[in-house]
């Protein structure tokens, strides 16, 4: 009888599992059309009243994604007066829905990863996760990936979908 071998196990390829780098933390949205009039006009008194007695403390080391729910046109400076508030009591806000905020974390991360631990290898991203790893993560992993591994594969090592493969000049 043939002894059944385990070519993944053999193989060099590498798992690179985006839920790895998962940042823990209290994520929060902020939703300013609560602070318009009529959930369409910003007042500028008391856009700047609200922000000043806001309890800004309940942010306290989250990550917060800043929005507006209603159709109202918002104007930069309204963004920047309220992330002024929060600055001080959050790890980081961004302007944009909890997807966008993910990505921006991810984005974070990635730029400040050395991939060359990388170099010239076989790559498999890994797929299914249980953490909220937004979509943009994974074109933002091939972004850093691509210039430096042999070749990248998406999802187990016992199924994967070929995706790029370094070609031999």
């Amino acid at each position: 009888m043939d002894e059944i071998i385990n070519k993944v196990a053999q193989s060099n390829l590498l798992t690179f599992d985006l839920e790895d780098y998962y940042v823990t933390g209290e994520r929060m949205a902020l939703d300013i059309s609560d602070w318009l009039h009529e959930g369409i006009v910003l007042r500028e008194k008391e856009f700047r009243d609200k922000a000043k007695n806001y309890d800004w403390e309940q942010y306290k080391d989250a990550y917060v994604a800043l929005y507006c729910s209603s159709d109202a046109i918002i104007p930069a400076w309204a963004f920047m007066l309220i992330s002024s508030y929060l600055i001080p009591h959050v790890k980081k806000v961004v302007i944009g829905n909890m997807e966008s905020l993910e990505t921006s974390i991810y984005q974070d991360i990635l730029n400040n990863m050395d991939f060359s631990t990388f170099k010239d290898k076989p790559i498999i991203v890994k797929g299914c996760s249980k953490k909220s790893v937004p979509q943009n993560a994974y074109i933002l992993a091939m972004e850093k990936l691509q210039p430096v591994v042999r070749s990248i594969f998406y999802g187990e090592a016992c199924s994967s979908v070929p995706l790029y493969k370094k070609r031999k000049d």
